[in-house]
């Protein structure tokens, strides 16, 4: 395989990559989705496309912000443009572990256990103010999230793909909840924020939304076999050895940067080559480029890190400090 002078892969030397139909399934599943969630979700094609990434980068969804700006409602509208199957989990304080993954029961008539499954089987979990949850009941999210399987009194019960948690949580309400451990939070490929909509878009909002939800006459414009498909196509999108280093130069970054008490993972790093790979499909390429990793640094990385008491001090969020980490890591010569 050759390569530039900058260590870029020339496009003719890839070998295996997402080919031109393969690139034509995602661009042309991403458009019916993102379509259908932007007739529910108004002002926020930002929000919708990181969401279709993830999806299709094979990851987990946390969305955080405020009540009432439509977090449940952009879970909710995504599982409904997907004929899959769907559950919803309510996060209470007295929601228990076997709640969430299943629990064996005493069959007396057969004289044995019988395994019932829990909410986390199905394709589409909705896991709504994921943070009233106890820490026991969170921790069984740990094991689905990060290996797709469930285990039980010693079974292990594997989860059907496609298999993706979108949890929602308030960060102001802090009374009555339980903040995500850092294991929990680093499952979560991204992390996304409604905010509020422009004075145009609520207004729509208001037309659209006032007499009924238009969430009630949305259809399924896809279903689970295709998006599996979509999500092998993804994982042959090329990356660079020059970005794959990139990648890895932004997470060995916040790990000696002074703004945080704790950088990101190596699993960070994978995360954010997945959606990264994801990313670079839905633009219509066969290739990454550092770009693609810019646009998703602060949704991948940002719920990750620890500020340190200085950044915490001077009104800083993680978010400003992955921008301060863009500026300061060199981006590969060629893709300037």
């Amino acid at each position: 395989m050759t390569t530039t002078d900058t260590g870029l892969e020339t496009t003719a030397d890839r070998g295996t990559t997402a080919g031109a139909a393969d690139l034509g399934l995602i661009h042309d599943v991403a458009d019916r989705l993102m379509a259908a969630m932007t007739s529910v979700i108004e002002g926020k094609p930002d929000v919708v496309r990181t969401t279709v990434t993830v999806l299709f980068a094979g990851g987990h969804l946390l969305i955080e912000d405020v009540p009432g700006v439509g977090k449940t409602m952009l879970a909710k509208t995504l599982a409904k443009s997907i004929d899959a199957t769907v559950r919803r989990i309510q996060f209470t304080p007295d929601l228990l572990p076997s709640d969430v993954t299943g629990v064996s029961i005493f069959n007396q008539d057969a004289r044995r256990f019988e395994f019932r499954p829990g909410a986390i089987f199905a394709n589409v979990v909705v896991g709504d103010e994921i943070n009233r949850a106890s820490p026991k009941t969170q921790s069984a999210l740990l094991e689905s999230m990060e290996e797709r399987q469930v285990t039980v009194d010693g079974t292990t019960y594997p989860l059907q793909a496609p298999f993706i948690v979108m949890a929602t949580q308030n960060p102001i309400e802090m009374e009555g909840t339980y903040p995500l451990p850092e294991a929990q939070r680093d499952r979560f490929m991204a992390r996304i924020s409604m905010g509020y909509p422009s004075p145009g878009a609520e207004l729509d909002l208001l037309e659209s939304h006032g007499a009924s939800s238009p969430l009630e006459g949305l259809t399924a414009v896809t279903d689970a076999d295709t998006i599996n498909r979509v999500v092998q196509a993804v994982a042959h999108v090329h990356a660079s050895p020059a970005v794959r280093q990139y990648i890895v130069d932004l997470v060995s970054r916040s790990r000696s940067t002074s703004a945080l008490r704790l950088g990101a993972s190596p699993r960070a790093a994978l995360h954010l080559l997945r959606a990264a790979r994801a990313y670079a499909a839905l633009e219509g390429r066969d290739h990454v480029i550092p770009d693609d990793v810019q646009v998703l640094a602060g949704p991948v990385l940002a719920h990750r890190l620890m500020p340190s008491s200085e950044t915490q001090l001077a009104r800083r969020t993680t978010a400003d400090v992955v921008t301060d980490l863009l500026r300061q890591v060199p981006v590969p010569p060629a893709a300037r």
